[in-house]
């Protein structure tokens, strides 16, 4: 059997591993967890990678908003030929933690969070020769949303239902803003009695306040006080409820003295209109009609005054030129 020389096996061996082993592997390391961060602050997404920078690598950090697919991911920023090269809607706010990132760190820090930014981001180093992964890493990233404490503004008062004895009335009261959100509160004010508490059902949470079986006592003005935290604010309604029966009583009243004005009218009219034909004077009839106390020629007015004399009317006296008249006709006759 023949034997090799030595220098021919080494050569042998290093051409064959040479041409059957792969290109280095790109390894990418990105946190397994979620990130978060509060609305306005820096967030620091990590990044980090393992490969033999060469001429040819490159990083590239892109953005999906939540519900959509990897391939529709939007970019943020390059990295490549040595420059950085910021994108899209977040350029003026993304940079990394290291430039340039050729020390194994492609962390992304993104300043000012908005809720809007809250997605999948993809961290992808690529460096040929090294294809043997894909070199990408995904982290679910979410900004926190924290409202800002403010006490309650002065709530809206109203009210609706059947506001009468024995119906049922709701108080409502609202507040536009408040943070926490406040929890409301009923009072009934005034001296008048409070209505029993089998009556009233109130809740805190939205602000409601029920009434039932209402009574007079019922009525009053009622205030809600809307309370958090920071402060409290209040508003008032008037309650009035009303009585049907004693509406009924007075409209039966109103109509029985209704009744008795116009029956007085109609009597005062009828009364008035017969006093004005007693004062109108008597017809007269035409030249060939005599008047009743009328004298007839050839008789004296003094007869005439002993005739109605005698009839029962008072006599007067004759005058002067009646006594004459009838001496001068006796005269005449002897």
């Amino acid at each position: 059997m023949a034997r090799l020389p030595g220098p021919f096996l080494c050569w042998a061996l290093l051409g064959f591993v040479s041409i059957s082993a792969p290109g280095l592997a790109v390894e990418v390391k990105v946190p397994a967890e979620p990130l978060s961060a509060s609305v306005g602050n820096t967030a620091e997404l990590t990044c980090s990678y393992t490969t033999s920078v060469g001429d040819n690598f490159a990083l590239e950090w892109s953005f999906v908003q939540p519900g959509k697919p990897i391939s529709a991911s939007d970019p943020i920023l390059y990295f490549t030929n040595g420059h950085l090269y910021p994108v899209g809607s977040m350029a003026k706010r993304a940079s990394l933690l290291q430039n340039p990132p050729t020390g194994g760190v492609a962390t992304l820090k993104l300043s000012d969070v908005h809720p809007s930014d809250t997605g999948t981001y993809l961290c992808q180093v690529n460096n040929p020769p090294d294809f043997y992964t894909n070199g990408l890493g995904l982290i679910n990233f979410t900004v926190l949303v924290i409202a800002i404490a403010v006490p309650p503004s002065t709530p809206v008062c109203s009210q609706s239902g059947q506001i009468s004895v024995g119906g049922s009335a709701a108080l409502r009261c609202q507040s536009s803003m408040g943070e926490p959100r406040p929890v409301y509160n009923w009072v009934h004010l005034g001296s008048s009695p409070t209505p029993s508490p089998g009556s009233i059902v109130q809740d805190e949470v939205s602000g409601q306040l029920i009434l039932t079986n209402l009574s007079l006592t019922s009525s009053g003005t009622y205030r809600c006080v809307a309370t958090n935290q920071l402060g409290s604010a209040s508003c008032e309604l008037t309650l009035s409820v009303t009585d049907p029966s004693k509406g009924r009583v007075a409209g039966t009243v109103i109509g029985v003295l209704l009744g008795v004005l116009f029956l007085s009218v109609g009597a005062f009219c009828l009364i008035r209109l017969q006093k004005e034909r007693r004062k109108r004077p008597k017809e007269t009839y035409g030249g060939s009609d005599l008047r009743e106390d009328a004298i007839a020629p050839g008789v004296s007015e003094q007869t005439s005054m002993r005739a109605n004399s005698s009839s029962g009317l008072l006599e007067r006296p004759p005058s002067a030129s009646t006594v004459t008249t009838t001496k001068s006709k006796l005269s005449m006759v002897v």
